[in-house]
């Protein structure tokens, strides 16, 4: 289990260095991607960080002109993190990549044998998580 942690984290560490990206910043474009335009409360929740540490990610995103941040339309004291032009294109960049992973980690599989391996590691996620929130440390 290990090695497989340390693998996909050093594929993910290069991926995003090349993309010129952190980790936290990688994962709050991924959240845009898949929500569309948010409340940086709403990104802070989903990142579990304080939204003083979404301000700082977002400034940043938004200095490499990949983020921007606009107005909601009905709370006057809320603003939407939205992606740019160039914010869309690099997390359709690593949305093509996780896929091109997938298939390459998974396309050797039948259909039976990739069932059989998601149903079992949902169960492992459900138990990590299950003992992580029994420790304390989630």
């Amino acid at each position: 289990m290990l090695e497989l942690v340390v693998l996909l984290n050093d594929d993910m560490t290069q991926a995003i260095e090349a993309l010129d990206l952190t980790p936290s910043r990688t994962h709050l474009l991924w959240e845009l991607g898949q929500r569309g335009p948010v409340t940086q409360r709403v990104l802070a929740d989903a990142l579990k960080v304080t939204p003083r540490a979404v301000t700082g990610l977002v400034d940043a995103l938004a200095d490499g002109g990949l983020v921007t941040r606009e107005l909601h339309p009905t709370d006057r004291r809320a603003t939407l993190v939205t992606l740019t032009t160039e914010g869309q294109r690099l997390t359709a960049k690593l949305k093509r990549d996780h896929r091109t992973l997938a298939r390459a980690l998974f396309a050797q599989m039948s259909w039976r044998e990739f069932d059989s391996f998601q149903r079992g590691l949902a169960d492992v996620i459900a138990r990590l998580r299950a003992h992580l929130a029994s420790t304390g440390r989630r």
